[in-house]
């Protein structure tokens, strides 16, 4: 399993975050400019939710809402799990696989300091699982 600090995946990133009020048409072009698929919602500086492009889709269009009106308070993910900054990154992918969600903020002393998401193991994580993957066909070609 993936053992790299989630720290080293968000590095120095500022997490892309907006007030609970926004409404959802201001996050989409936040989103769009920042080329970001989740963006972490506050209340305050104390993390309330999360929204997602999924969110946008399924509690948003697929629900006939008017962006421009519709805020994140009512269509956000509320509470989401979160992970520390410390944490192997294996630990989020599991988060991820078990939850059926496919980002999670990065909680470190009660304030966000990032998201990870399942994309992120498209990095050294795929390369170690392509790895073993290939070990265990060797193995297999020797015992088969």
């Amino acid at each position: 399993m993936p053992q790299r600090p989630i720290r080293s995946i968000i590095g120095r990133h500022t997490p892309v975050t907006a007030p609970k009020d926004t409404t959802v048409a201001e996050a989409a072009r936040l989103m769009k400019e920042q080329r970001v698929g989740a963006l972490l919602v506050l209340d305050g500086e104390r993390l309330t939710g999360i929204f997602t492009e999924r969110d946008a889709l399924f509690r948003v269009v697929a629900e006939g809402r008017d962006p421009g009106a519709t805020r994140l308070r009512d269509v956000m993910t509320l509470n989401p799990r979160t992970i520390a900054p410390d944490r192997p990154f294996g630990h989020a992918l599991h988060m991820m696989h078990e939850g059926g969600f496919r980002h999670v903020p990065v909680v470190d002393a009660g304030r966000p300091v990032g998201v990870v998401s399942a994309r992120d193991a498209l990095g050294p994580e795929l390369e170690q699982f392509v790895d073993e993957l290939d070990d265990r066909s060797h193995i297999t070609e020797i015992l088969g």
